[in-house]
């Protein structure tokens, strides 16, 4: 019995050791069972244009937390829109620049402008609920008029009947490395992604378009065996962070240390830098590169289809194309004379 009561105070003895040993771990890290206030720079948190990415005339009561109450994928107001537009996030950044050009031409339509910048696939399933998309506690149903992404992707839903044909391409972009300012992994292209030990936030396959032309990249540099490793092995071990919204969490991701290098487009990585966040890239070369084309279509039954005509017509104006170029996009060369269908 004696000897039954010893082993038990030791054991207790190294409980309350263990304990003793992890307070100080727990209390950096705030735990204590207790909620803790923010210990972030606001800043780094997106929305990153501070409203002025919204094209809405009368803005109200601006009410923004970061990572609590925060959209910064859905712009303007839904308060009887003239332009819905659709577009694929791989240029968030630049669509507020385009938005103002444009409406220096189309005044009618200043401060009725609405777009969002989910990724592709996710836009499509708000349009195939009919328009209604609910986030947190609110639900509200607006319909585009334009749908902007890649050309296959536009092409395949002119196909299914979604969009009204043509597909009218407009400017290029290819892939880099994004990766935090130091390059603490010392990344110097893609096959160091593959390394034991290098985490990575990479585009989520499910919804993310940009995951298949990341694919062939990966294969490309290093063979199945990197493509299986990026995108399985580390996925299974948790050095792979996939995505949920789109790029932009990759960003967010490299500056909260959480990951070592991200594959997203070169504009991305531009934009990162232009803003001042602590972000840098790494040139993919030519020879493992994949370019995607963008393209913009009309969406069937689209309410303001004139509106539509000339947002798609403008993409390709040179106003439009030097906005484009300040974040490394580059023109679709030899582009036909667009011709729409008459309604």
């Amino acid at each position: 019995m004696r000897r039954k009561n010893r082993l038990r105070v030791h054991h207790a003895a190294f409980a309350v050791l263990g304990l003793l040993l992890l307070a100080p771990a727990a209390a950096a890290a705030g735990c204590r069972g207790k909620a803790q206030p923010p210990r972030y720079r606001e800043q780094v948190y997106p929305p990153w244009s501070h409203g002025r990415n919204n094209p809405a005339s009368d803005q109200g009561l601006n009410f923004t937390v970061p990572e609590v109450d925060d959209l910064p994928d859905f712009h303007g107001s839904i308060d009887h829109p003239r332009l819905v537009i659709f577009v694929g996030g791989n240029y968030y950044f630049a669509m507020a620049p385009l938005v103002a050009a444009f409406e220096t031409t189309h005044p009618r339509l200043k401060g009725r402008i609405y777009y969002e910048t989910l990724p592709p696939g996710i836009l499509i399933r708000q349009m195939q609920h009919g328009g209604t998309i609910t986030i947190g506690n609110m639900t509200w149903t607006v319909k585009p008029d334009v749908y902007a992404a890649g050309l296959k992707k536009v092409q395949n839903y002119i196909r299914q009947g979604m969009l009204r044909g043509p597909a009218v391409p407009y400017v290029t972009n290819d892939l880099t490395i994004m990766i935090p300012r130091g390059n603490p992994a010392r990344i110097t292209g893609l096959a160091d992604l593959g390394k034991p030990g290098v985490r990575l936030a990479m585009p989520n396959p499910a919804w993310e378009g940009v995951a298949r032309q990341i694919k062939i990249a990966l294969t490309k540099a290093g063979g199945a065996a990197l493509e299986r490793s990026v995108y399985v092995g580390k996925v299974a071990d948790g050095q792979t962070i996939l995505t949920h919204i789109h790029h932009r969490q990759t960003p967010l991701y490299l500056m909260q240390g959480l990951a070592d290098a991200g594959v997203t487009w070169k504009s991305e990585a531009i934009f990162q830098e232009q803003a001042g966040h602590p972000i840098r890239h790494v040139d993919i070369p030519a020879s493992d590169n994949v370019r995607a084309v963008y393209a913009a279509a009309v969406v069937r039954g689209a309410a303001h289809p004139r509106a539509a005509r000339a947002w798609i017509e403008f993409l390709r104006t040179p106003a439009a194309l030097r906005i484009f170029e300040r974040y490394g996009f580059k023109p679709v060369k030899g582009g036909r004379a667009i011709r729409f269908p008459t309604p």
